[in-house]
């Protein structure tokens, strides 16, 4: 049994969330003390249960603790079975959040894994659904891990609402990333998007992100406007990516109330190209999100991103507890360069057989 203190480095849902996807993946139990320490309202909310839900039906895992505002957890994981999974947040609560940590042991799963999660699809503090799409799941695919994403409904603060339906297809490793030099953008491409609002103001949105991009690339912004069929609640959001040959960067923004559209086109806009003049080939956001799959990896893999977070941080010290790998870094001007060697390939052969086991839907 590893012993995780929650409450180290950014102290969140993250280091909670990943803990368990490691847990799940290694076979190895963990216990998790001072869950999400860090923040205003410690303990577990409806999201984290959700996540821990599908982890815990993926694997057939035995686990205390499992309760709205728990501050202590033990997981102890059982085979990776792979199946469908029906998840719901209950709440606004991020479906983006959820569907992550299930995604790193599901790639080495017995069969695949088909997940269809309710809650929040563009709400604070996590990642649009059209980021996870657009801009971590093609960075996943560059490390060899197949997932597929559909959004099936639209889904705000407070109410959620919102629906999501993911394939994941195991693999039998992952590759390496190759993110060494940045370079320029050969195209920049988005999505902006509101729900239940008029179409001029995702209109606005289009045209200053273009206006405030022009010069780095020829830009292309996708526009939807959605009405109560595909959306429940009032809400937008604008992601934007930028393709180079090493890699995908991108940025975002939340249309919300009081902030004018305008103002949501140039945020993310600024975003992205301070990401680009850094010489990044991954975005801040991304880079968490991808390391863990660079850890499981059949050889070195390098990336530049602009500044390490405080959940990047935090992804350096816990990796190690469950896999050998080594992860180094370095500040060259205004980026960090980061090593990440695996001492061995990540296979399925690694994870627990699941024999005589059946999967989550029976």
């Amino acid at each position: 049994m590893i012993d995780i203190d929650g409450a180290h480095g950014e102290g969140g849902g993250q280091l909670f969330r990943m803990a368990l996807a490691l847990s799940a993946l290694t076979g190895r139990g963990v216990r998790v003390a001072a869950i999400r320490a860090g923040r205003r309202k410690p303990g577990l909310a409806r999201q984290h249960l959700s996540a821990l839900e599908g982890l815990t039906r993926l694997c057939g895992a035995k686990v205390k603790g499992a309760k709205i505002g728990s501050r202590e957890l033990s997981f102890r994981p059982g085979p990776l079975l792979g199946g469908h999974l029906e998840l719901d947040v209950q709440t606004a609560g991020s479906v983006t959040l959820v569907l992550q940590p299930i995604v790193l042991p599901a790639l080495f799963a017995a069969r695949p894994t088909t997940l269809r999660i309710r809650g929040g699809t563009d709400v604070r503090w996590a990642p649009p659904v059209d980021y996870t799409r657009e801009v971590f799941l093609p960075l996943l695919a560059r490390v060899g891990g197949p997932v597929a994403l559909r959004v099936e409904r639209r889904g705000y603060y407070p109410r959620g609402g919102g629906r999501i339906w993911a394939e994941i297809t195991p693999v039998a490793h992952l590759t390496p990333f190759g993110g060494e030099q940045g370079q320029s953008p050969s195209a920049i491409g988005g999505h902006a998007h509101v729900s239940n609002l008029p179409s001029t103001v995702v209109d606005r949105m289009r045209r200053a992100t273009e206006g405030a991009l022009q010069s780095l690339a020829p830009v292309a912004i996708d526009t939807s406007t959605y009405g109560s069929e595909k959306a429940e609640g009032q809400g937008g959001a604008l992601v934007l990516w930028a393709e180079t040959s090493a890699s995908r960067l991108g940025a975002t923004a939340l249309a919300e109330k009081g902030v004018r559209a305008e103002t949501v086109g140039t945020r993310a806009a600024g975003d992205l190209r301070d990401e680009l003049q850094s010489g990044a080939t991954v975005d801040r956001f991304a880079a968490d999100q991808i390391l863990p799959f660079m850890a499981l990896a059949s050889g070195p893999s390098v990336f530049l991103v602009r500044e390490v977070s405080g959940h990047l941080a935090t992804l350096f010290w816990l990796l190690p507890q469950f896999v050998n790998v080594d992860i180094r870094t370095q500040r060259e001007g205004g980026r960090t360069r980061v090593v990440v060697t695996p001492s061995r390939t990540w296979s399925s052969a690694e994870t627990p057989p699941a024999v005589g086991r059946r999967g989550p839907d029976g």
